[in-house]
């Protein structure tokens, strides 16, 4: 890859911020010729039939609840900007979950602003304009059109999300002109913060950053679409899986990430979060993504993988399946406690229960195995009230899911951990038991023996649904599942 060369300063060019040029570039400059051909001879590529996105009525009604909680107030949501990987190369860029969740654009360095008119708000979003032909942006930058690709002109995009558009280069100008109440979402755009920095204070802007957590709370028919969607891919892609573990076993637990990699791109945005693939004693590390071990016959693969959807939605499922097809006796018998347990926490997400109700559903049946399994002391009520299963089970049952796969992270604990289920509510139930390769309090069998199973579930109007209900749970099921596959 080379990087664009600085175009010659210009009357044109002299008051503008110079191209960046590489210190090792081939070529020294542009020739005044050369510069004034690429002005010209280009064929008029705007786009004049575009539809807005599907989702453009349900962001406009989030913009007016956010309106709304705010009256009165100057409100600033950016999306952030790219992050370099090394030297002049980026990280893929994803826009904030709360940018995109109020205007449905996915673009670096957009920024909507909410400015207080009379009872409500007016919106409008800074967006970049598309890259510049007559100072030679567009070939010679970096980030110019014909390196990175085309953007959106800032009448496509007001086309596109429904909400007037303005140049962002524009923007720190005026932010620090502002008036009046402000608010920010901090973290993701320095240089907002800073035109911001005399008008914000942390308290305010948290609070803000609080109600467009809790705002995702309850998910719209368009976002449970999304998230059927984001499950049906990631069903397909652990079915890739099954039908490759014979590579797997070849290689390593990078070929059943790859796998299921491709699966997430070809069908949506990326995988919404590190894969696991896990394979033997590597389950019980919760968070194990590396995948950089053996896949070994007799050993179980605990693959915890979600494909995104192109509107960030996330799936978040886990299968525990024997690398060989069939599970050891002891294999089964935990991983059908655990099946147990999350049949109890299933069965508690309801309407009008409380969040912690499935946890403690799932949790108690672990306990009853382990008491039962003589690895810990009874009565289960003292297991329970001491924590003491936690050797074993270490996380919570489940989360929040949506666009962030942990959704709602920022809400009020009286509204997530201690609030009660509603209808469009989507969550995780994912209990484990994991003994440790090198954990001398139980029998040898158990040791380096990994289990969890999750699935995504919907709270319904009179109950649940679960929406990766086609991936097999029982350990009969799912025996009979991976036989069909590598038959």
């Amino acid at each position: 890859m080379t990087v664009a060369e600085e175009l010659p300063e210009t009357p044109e060019t002299s008051e503008e911020e110079p191209i960046k040029q590489r210190k090792n570039g081939l070529y020294p400059g542009v020739s005044d010729e050369l510069a004034e051909n690429m002005k010209s001879g280009w064929a008029d590529t705007e786009l004049r039939d575009l539809e807005p996105i599907a989702q453009a009525a349900r962001t406009a009604a989030r913009r007016a609840a956010l309106s709304a909680r705010f009256p009165g107030e100057r409100l600033v949501i950016p999306a952030g900007n790219l992050k370099t990987r090394s030297n002049d190369t980026e990280y893929p860029f994803r826009a904030s979950v709360e940018y995109a969740y109020l205007t449905g654009n996915q673009t670096e360095d957009g920024v909507l602003v909410m400015e207080p008119k009379g009872e409500g708000h007016e919106a409008t979003i800074y967006l970049l304009p598309r890259s510049d032909r007559e100072n030679g942006e567009f070939w010679l930058d970096g980030q110019g059109e014909l390196w990175v690709g085309r953007r959106h002109s800032l009448t496509e995009a007001e086309k596109l999300y429904g909400i007037p558009a303005s140049d962002v280069r524009e923007l720190t100008g005026s932010l620090r002109e502002a008036t009046g109440p402000v608010r920010v979402v901090r973290g993701y755009d320095a240089g907002v913060e800073a035109a911001l920095t005399d008008k914000v204070t942390a308290e305010r802007d948290e609070e803000l950053r609080v109600f467009l957590s809790e705002m995702r709370l309850v998910k719209d028919d368009f976002e449970v679409g999304e998230l059927q969607k984001a499950v049906d891919s990631t069903v397909r892609g652990f079915e890739d899986v099954v039908k490759v573990l014979d590579k797997a076993q070849a290689t390593s637990e990078r070929y059943i990430e790859g796998t299921f990699f491709l699966r997430a791109r070809v069908e949506g945005n990326d995988v919404g979060y590190g894969t696991i693939a896990a394979a033997g004693p590597h389950a019980c590390t919760l968070h194990w993504v590396r995948n950089d071990g053996p896949v070994r016959s007799g050993d179980l693969l605990l693959l915890d993988a979600g494909v995104e959807t192109h509107t960030y939605y996330t799936a978040d499922v886990t299968r525990t399946l024997p690398v060989s097809g069939r599970f050891s006796e002891i294999q089964k018998k935990i991983y059908d406690a655990v099946y147990e347990a999350q049949e109890a926490g299933i069965a508690a997400v309801k309407p009008g229960a409380k969040y912690r109700d499935f946890h403690d559903a799932a949790q108690r049946v672990l306990a009853e195995k382990l008491v039962e399994w003589g690895l810990v002391e009874g009565p289960v009520e003292r297991v329970l009230e001491l924590g003491l299963q936690r050797r074993w089970t270490l996380h919570g049952t489940g989360h929040m899911l949506g666009m962030d796969v942990h959704d709602c992270a920022a809400a009020r604990t009286e509204t997530y951990v201690d609030g009660v289920l509603e209808p469009g509510m989507c969550l995780t139930v994912e209990p484990g038991l994991y003994f440790q390769a090198d954990d001398l309090t139980v029998p040898e069998e158990y040791r380096g023996i990994g289990v969890r199973i999750e699935d995504d579930i919907l709270v319904t109007e009179d109950g649940n649904r679960n929406l990766s209900a086609a991936l097999p749970r029982s350990s009969a099921d799912v025996e009979a599942w991976m036989a069909s596959l590598t038959s």
